[in-house]
Formats: C-alpha cells, sequence, structure tokens
C-alpha cells in the first residue's frame, strides 16, 4: 500500500455520494426541541444535516470493534487500549467504545486508582505551565492509540491540571442538498380502548389512538472525511508510528464504506462514488482487504512503543 502521497499533504479529503437502498426519502438526524437541522447556503441552497461529526465519530470507532469477540477486529489485533473490567473481573467497557475515550468516568473515577497514577506519573502533575501535548500524544500511543485520531479532553485537575487535550484528526458527517420535507403521519392504534383508557388515563399513559406526524426527506446525500495529516505529523510520533496512524484511519473510513449504513430505521444509505478531493494527483482510498493486509506489520513495527501487555486493565467499583 502506497501511502507516500500522505506524508506531504496537509489534509486527506474525501466525499463519498449515498442514496438510500429503496425509493426515495430517508430521516435525517434529529436534535431534543429542534427537530431536523435544516439550513440554506449562502447561495439559497435548501441542505439538511443527515448525520453529525460527532455520531459518524461513534460510527468510525464501532466498525474498528468486534462486539462478539469483545476484542478489536482482526486486522487491528495488537494496538492498545484501556479496558474496564467489574469486581468479578467481568468486562463492562474500554477506551475504544466509552464516548470519551480515556476521559471515561469508569477509567478515571474509579476506586481503583492504578491508571489514574500512571497518568501523573508520565504526564505531569504541575497545574501550571505549558501543556506538554507530544508528551501526551506518547502516552496515548501507548496506552491508547484510539484517542490519536478521535481526540480526548483528560479534564481532571490533578493529571497535568485537567489541559491535556488534543482534537479529533478524522472529522466526518454527512449533508444533503437540494432538500424537500416528505411530510406524512400514522396512528398508533388501540383494538381494546381507543378512547380514553379506564380510571381516566388517556393516551398520554399509552392507552388509546395516537396519531402522529413524520417528516422524512429527499435530496442528494453526500458523506464528508477529512483526515488531518499534518496534525498527526505534528505529534512527533516518528514515521512509522505515522504511517500506522495514516493506515488506521485510512481504514476505518474504508470500513464504514464498504458496511451497510443504516443509522436509523428510515435511513437505510448505500454508498456510490467515493472521490479524493485532497491531495491531487491520482491517491485513491485502498480497498479494505488491502488496508487489512497492510496494518498487522505496522502495528508490529509500532509495537515497541505500546504498553506491555497492550491492554491495560482498569477494575471499577
Amino acid at each position: 500500500m502506497d501511502l507516500s502521497k500522505l506524508k506531504t499533504t496537509p489534509r486527506l479529503l474525501l466525499t463519498a455520494t449515498l442514496k438510500p437502498v429503496l425509493g426515495t426519502r430517508f430521516q435525517p438526524t434529529g436534535f431534543p426541541d429542534l427537530g431536523a437541522a435544516q439550513y440554506k447556503t449562502a447561495d439559497g441552497q435548501n441542505m439538511l444535516l443527515v448525520e453529525s461529526a460527532q455520531s459518524m465519530a461513534n460510527r468510525l470507532e464501532s466498525v474498528s470493534w468486534d462486539a462478539i469477540a469483545n476484542d478489536w477486529v482482526p486486522a487491528l489485533k495488537g494496538l492498545p487500549l484501556v479496558a474496564v473490567v467489574d469486581a468479578n473481573k467481568k468486562p463492562l467497557t474500554n477506551s475504544v467504545l466509552e464516548a470519551h475515550r480515556l476521559n471515561s468516568p469508569y477509567i478515571l473515577e474509579s476506586e481503583d486508582k492504578s491508571f489514574v497514577e500512571i497518568l501523573k506519573k508520565e504526564l505531569g502533575v504541575e497545574k501550571d505551565g505549558r501543556a506538554d501535548l507530544r508528551a501526551l500524544a506518547g502516552v496515548l500511543l501507548k496506552y491508547d492509540i484510539n484517542s490519536l485520531l478521535h481526540g480526548v479532553f483528560i479534564a481532571k485537575s490533578e493529571i497535568a491540571g485537567g489541559r491535556m487535550r488534543v482534537p479529533r484528526v478524522i472529522t466526518a458527517f454527512i449533508e444533503a442538498k437540494d432538500v424537500t420535507v416528505a411530510a406524512s403521519g400514522g396512528v398508533k392504534n388501540d383494538h381494546v380502548n381507543p378512547g380514553k383508557g379506564e380510571e381516566g388515563k388517556t393516551s398520554k399513559e399509552g392507552f388509546g389512538n395516537v396519531p402522529f406526524h413524520r417528516d422524512e426527506f429527499t435530496g442528494n446525500i453526500t458523506a464528508f472525511f477529512n483526515i488531518d495529516l499534518a496534525q498527526i505529523r505534528g505529534y512527533g510520533l516518528g514515521e512509522v508510528v505515522e504511517e500506522l496512524l495514516y493506515a488506521l484511519a485510512l481504514f476505518k473510513v474504508r470500513a464504514l464504506l464498504d458496511a451497510p449504513f443504516r443509522p436509523r430505521t428510515a435511513c437505510d444509505l448505500e454508498v456510490g462514488d467515493i472521490t479524493v478531493i485532497k491531495p491531487t494527483g491520482g491517491f485513491a482510498l485502498p480497498a479494505l482487504a488491502e488496508i487489512s493486509a497492510a496494518l498487522p506489520g505496522l502495528i508490529k513495527a509500532s509495537s515497541g512503543r505500546f504498553a506491555k501487555p497492550a491492554t491495560t486493565t482498569v477494575v471499577f467499583e
């Protein structure tokens, strides 16, 4: 796998067209007290946020994890992470699955302070002075490489004053343009008592017929991916690790695009054309099989920088 074109460009920018697997309508993400995120561009195009950057980050992490085996997917085995178990050694969660990765309360707020003490020792406990972000990058590489791509904010005052953070390297989101609303609705039928329930209970308690409205959308859907290659190089971890991080980022994007994508019941999408916006000059997103074949060698070459063993265990009580 040739990664040479990524070593001299600041960003890898990709787009992928998407369309519903059946019909033309799809259901976008929604937000409390807001609903669907509709907006207009400067030139008046009707736009819609289909999937947010936060949600896409979760999906890019999930393609790395085998939930049945409770381990990395085969191509990524051997990468470092922090696993959390209960007092009976039963797995609870880990830094790949946790929304804030190492900043998870199951890791930092457990009565088991062993890992917190490791972070204090390796990152420093000073509350004043400049935060050493390169030292943080080295610690993340050692214990939780996933955080180097998806970001982390270790907001614990006794660990370097709570100022250790890195932004995400991979940013992804899905938008649709030229959108129109496909308004519809339905009813939840109560065949026993379509009116009020017994003892004065109303449909608020689940009794009776409940009509509802539903807004779906039509439009041209595009997924966007931005991989900050300059940030990876800025970690100062060396060329071997940089190649591993490039390959890991490519794996996440390609695995997400190759898998069925159904974020919601009425949002079942399939991928069309994948386009590399930058770098120009012939770089194409490698096939998943090619990336997967390259990763074990890159992991082995970088393993001297990982914790021994690569999985660090925290007991949460």
